[in-house]
C-alpha cells in the first residue's frame, strides 16, 4: 500500500494588523544592501592597502610591514563581521535563504539563531579590538625609536584595554546567559 503525504492544511488568512507586523521584517533588506555597500568600501579599503604594501615594501621597515598587515587582517575581521551580520541577520529575521545542500553555504549558518548570532558577533568584535590594541601597543612602543608622534597616550592605551577586557567579559556574560536559558540537553 502505498502512503501519499497528505497536504498540509492551508494557511489561515492572517488579519490586517499581524500582516503588517509580520510584513515589517522587509524593512530591514535595505539595511541588509547599506552593509553590502560598506562592504564594497572595506574591499576598496584592502585594495589600495594592499597595493601600498606591495609597492613600498623595499621601503617599510619589520614593524611598518606588521602594521599594515594588521591593518589588512583589521579589515578582513570587519568584512567577516559584516558578511555574519548579513547573511545571518537576513536569515534569521527576515526570510530563509534557502541554501540547503548548496555547496557554497557556511558551515554555521545551518544552526544559527538570534543566540548563536550574538556569540558569533561577540567573538567577532573581540577579534578585532584585539587586532587594534596589538597595533596600539606597537604603535605606541615605536614612539621613541622612530621619531613618529602618534596619538596615544598612557591613558588611552589603558582605556582601550579596559574596552578589550569589558568586550570579553560580556562575550563570556551573553555565552553564560545562553547556556543556562538553553533547555537541557539542546546544544546549538
Amino acid at each position: 500500500m502505498l502512503h501519499q503525504n497528505p497536504t498540509p492544511p492551508p494557511a489561515e488568512a492572517m488579519k490586517p494588523l499581524p500582516r503588517i507586523i509580520f510584513g515589517s521584517r522587509w524593512l530591514q533588506v535595505p539595511l541588509y544592501l547599506g552593509l553590502i555597500v560598506a562592504q564594497c568600501v572595506y574591499v576598496f579599503l584592502f585594495l589600495k592597502e594592499l597595493v601600498h604594501l606591495v609597492t613600498h615594501a623595499t621601503e617599510f621597515g619589520e614593524q611598518q610591514i606588521m602594521l599594515v598587515v594588521l591593518g589588512l587582517i583589521d579589515v578582513v575581521m570587519i568584512s567577516n563581521l559584516l558578511i555574519m551580520v548579513i547573511v545571518g541577520g537576513y536569515e534569521t529575521f527576515v526570510s530563509r535563504l534557502k541554501l540547503h545542500g548548496h555547496p557554497d553555504q557556511p558551515e554555521w549558518l545551518s544552526h544559527v539563531n538570534a543566540s548563536v548570532l550574538k556569540i558569533k558577533l561577540a567573538m567577532a568584535i573581540i577579534g578585532i579590538s584585539s587586532i587594534h590594541l596589538l597595533r596600539t601597543f606597537i604603535e605606541a612602543g615605536n614612539i621613541g625609536n622612530t621619531g613618529r608622534v602618534t596619538n596615544y597616550t598612557e591613558t588611552g592605551v589603558i582605556l582601550q584595554t579596559v574596552i578589550h577586557v569589558v568586550f570579553i567579559f560580556s562575550a563570556m556574560g551573553i555565552a553564560w546567559v545562553d547556556k543556562i536559558t538553553l533547555p537541557a540537553g539542546k546544544g546549538h
